[in-house]
């Protein structure tokens, strides 16, 4: 082969080569490029396959505690009561215009003039032939002119009102029970512990929310609650405390412990002191009636329409009242003694004055239980039946005595006690 061929040859295989190369290089720089692209467009697509066909896992939990089981048990019992009353005037309003009413006032109310004053709740405690029997408080149905019962599974029917205890903020009311399937149970409220666990179930802000469920704890036990209702008459209840939020519309509730038994009607909380004219807010402070004391009232308002307690027949004043000189020249006690509750007036022919009591007595112990005031005297008068007998201590000048009084009923006594 000729020298210049060999070149020739030479010079076409660097050709080759450097085109392979040229081309390999520009494939692999494409292909890089390429794959780039790819790559990104893959990576946008993938975010926006990814939010479009984003999917949420629900898992289902079935929880099942102590707390749903109480619930499960009465939550069917609680109802709703609504308080009906006249209305103010006629929808027309020509009524006030005129300066009467068009109607005959001897002619039945019709329930188209009635209207909402009030909202409760209430605990089906007794179902009973063609009735159930509902228990509520005093002050949910106070005042009422018709009532109605709106039942946990949204029916409503109508209500009769029973009977009523505004000492001990109780009521009882009846409905048809043709729409009634659950029956409240009472538990045993002297075998509660502070620190149990406690459930409220009720109406709070009315027929809205009904049926709400609140969970807290046994705060206290046996706190004296006295207050007044809108007659002016005194409230008197020997409270269980709770920290379940209670709100009005709550009371007459149910305040269940975790076996599902109703231990207390709800009644009453406190949202704030009254010791200043500011006032202090107050969180987590309701009150409710012990089971053991709903179920003795009640089973009389089933049978009497009314609670029948027995009187003393005296009138009474707080010695922590009085003055010192009050004390020194009028009652004539000792020095020593602060609390008790004096005798300002003895009726005649009543179990007092019959046991030997006089006017200026100071009363300190009712069957060796100390009383410091006229509501505790109440208190321990009224746990006790017509027919009972008590033991009285107390202070004739500077003697200490004691008397038994049988205690009876006589429809002349307009005192307190």
């Amino acid at each position: 082969m000729s020298k210049k061929r060999k070149n020739t040859n030479n010079l076409l295989a660097r050709f080759g080569i450097g085109l392979c190369s040229g081309l390999l290089g520009g494939a692999i720089a494409f292909g890089g490029l390429y794959a780039i692209n790819s790559g990104s467009n893959q990576t946008s697509t993938g975010v926006q396959t990814a939010q479009s066909s984003t999917k949420v896992s629900n898992v289902k939990y079935n929880v099942n505690s102590d707390i749903t089981e109480a619930v499960q048990k009465v939550q069917g019992a609680v109802v709703s009561i609504i308080n009906l009353q006249s209305q103010s005037s006629n929808s027309n309003g020509l009524e006030g215009l005129f300066g009467g009413s068009s109607q005959n006032d001897n002619s039945s109310q019709s329930s188209d003039s009635l209207e909402t004053a009030s909202e409760g709740s209430g605990v089906i405690y007794k179902k009973e032939g063609n009735y159930a029997y509902v228990v509520t408080n005093n002050h949910v149905v106070e005042g009422q002119s018709a009532l109605q019962v709106l039942l946990a599974d949204g029916q409503k029917v109508d209500a009769e009102l029973v009977g009523t205890d505004s000492y001990t903020d109780l009521a009882v009311v009846k409905i048809s029970s043709k729409y009634v399937t659950t029956v409240a149970t009472f538990g045993d409220s002297s075998q509660l512990k502070v620190g149990e666990p406690a459930i409220a179930i009720g109406s709070p802000l009315g027929t809205e929310y009904a049926n709400s469920v609140t969970e807290g704890i046994i705060s206290s036990l046996n706190r004296q609650v006295v207050s007044q209702n809108d007659s002016g008459q005194e409230v008197n209840i020997n409270a269980i405390q709770t920290d379940a939020a209670i709100n009005p519309g709550n009371s007459g509730g149910a305040l269940v412990n975790i076996a599902g038994q109703v231990i207390g009607i709800n009644s009453s909380k406190i949202a704030s002191t009254s010791t200043s004219s500011s006032g202090v807010s107050v969180e987590g402070m309701g009150f409710a009636i012990p089971s053991n004391d709903v179920t003795t009232i009640i089973s009389q308002l089933e049978k009497n329409g009314k609670v029948t307690r027995p009187a003393l027949g005296v009138r009474t004043v707080d010695l922590n009242a009085l003055t010192d000189q009050q004390k020194e020249q009028i009652l004539k006690v000792p020095t020593s003694l602060t609390n008790g509750v004096v005798l300002a007036q003895v009726n005649s022919a009543t179990p007092a004055e019959k046991a030997g009591l006089k006017q200026y007595d100071v009363i300190t112990a009712i069957d060796g239980q100390e009383v410091k005031t006229g509501t505790e005297l109440r208190a321990a008068l009224y746990k006790k039946s017509v027919g009972d007998s008590i033991k009285v201590t107390y202070y004739r000048g500077n003697d200490k005595k004691t008397t038994t009084v049988a205690l009876t009923v006589d429809q002349s006594i307009n005192e307190k006690n």
